[in-house]
């Protein structure tokens, strides 16, 4: 019969799996709202300058 308590002490996570947590609770994600924010500010952006083209 397995016994879990010690199954449970030999347990290591793996190095990859460590390494890859460390890098997706590092990365700064853009959400939604901040996408939208950055499309409004581009939009903006390029209107001023053809403003200054056009005027």
């Amino acid at each position: 019969m397995i016994n879990f308590e010690e199954e449970l002490k030999k347990f290591h996570p793996s190095t990859e799996v460590e390494e890859i947590q460390d890098d997706i609770y590092n990365r700064s994600a853009t959400d939604i709202a901040g996408v939208f924010e950055q499309m409004f500010v581009r939009k903006e952006e390029v209107q001023q300058q053809e403003q200054m083209i056009g005027g």
